[in-house]
């Protein structure tokens, strides 16, 4: 099946034409597709974070020698099981940090001022009923939680729209003028957004809950581009229905891809499917990254972003 090359199981699709030209080099196999005579003579695996590959999925594979999450993300992709087997894990990081940026501004923006609600009142008639005053963002503070590739990103975006930028500390030195909360219930308190751009995980697990939306309060706006799981939706829900919050901007959801019910009639909600991070130019760099982390480990024996352990 493999021949002389690599044999690479595939958890998620890849671009035909980036297939073709890494054709010569390795040998490619959806997951759902490879039997046992494949998981034995598996030499890589491709997945991402949300996918991840357990320590019973390493198991299965004896022949395994890296596994390769094709963005960023690796919360799910289990480090200390890949470590006992010598099994190295590598990501693709800042590959697509800039437009999760950007939707989180959009999100942003378009929850601030009504615009999914606007858009669809304006086309059933209601133009004049619909033309209250909205809230702007300039002035206001964006609390950020994950100031890291992202974060600084959507960082430096609202600072272009007149926001001032505080955000959660963690491990890190202070970041310049932005100002820093010890803890998520304090960032909350201080920002009329919160925005979280974390990894996902059991350190971030429901790091907003209840105590967290009370403190955001009801003219706070929550925006998640990280991982469902950082929210607790069962909270969120409640807040919102109460209107302890003004409204929330998800492109991820903890129960995904199935939508809370009370929120598909909230009109203080907007939802996107877990698309931020994609655009025709992140696909392009996520393969390339892909690329150097194969040949970086099957050539030179250190993939070109290795994941510490």
């Amino acid at each position: 099946m493999q021949g002389k090359h690599p044999l690479v199981l595939t958890r998620l699709p890849l671009d035909a034409d980036w297939l073709a030209e890494m054709a010569g080099r390795y040998c490619f196999l959806p997951w759902t597709e490879a039997d046992e005579a494949a998981r034995a003579g598996a030499r890589a695996v491709l997945t991402n974070g949300s996918t991840g590959l357990s320590a019973a999925e390493l198991a299965a594979l004896p022949a395994l020698e890296l596994v390769a999450s094709f963005g960023a993300g690796y919360e799910n992709i289990d480090l200390r099981a890949a470590a006992a087997r010598n099994v190295r894990v590598c990501h693709a990081p800042d590959t697509n940090s800039q437009v999760v940026a950007d939707h989180a501004l959009a999100l942003m923006l378009a929850l601030a001022r009504g615009i999914p609600a606007l858009d669809r009142g304006v086309k059933a008639g209601r133009w004049e009923s619909l033309r209250a005053p909205r809230p702007g963002l300039r002035g206001k503070t964006l609390g950020i939680v994950g100031l890291g590739n992202i974060g600084h990103r959507l960082a430096e975006l609202a600072g272009a729209v007149g926001m001032r930028v505080a955000y959660l500390r963690h491990r890190t030195a202070p970041a310049g003028a932005y100002a820093p909360y010890e803890t998520a219930i304090a960032l909350a308190a201080a920002s009329d957004v919160l925005a979280l751009t974390c990894p996902g995980g059991p350190g971030t697990h429901h790091l907003v809950n209840a105590q967290v939306l009370h403190a955001l309060g009801p003219r706070g706006l929550l925006v998640n581009v990280a991982r469902g799981s950082v929210v607790d939706t069962a909270a969120l829900v409640q807040a919102l229905a109460r209107g302890d919050i003004a409204g929330a901007a998800l492109d991820v959801l903890e129960t995904e891809p199935e939508v809370p019910l009370p929120m598909r009639a909230m009109d203080h909600v907007i939802l996107t499917p877990h698309l931020a991070g994609r655009s025709p130019e992140t696909r392009i760099a996520q393969h390339e990254a892909l690329a150097r982390n194969l040949d970086g480990w099957f050539r030179q024996g250190t993939p070109a972003h290795p994941v510490a352990a």
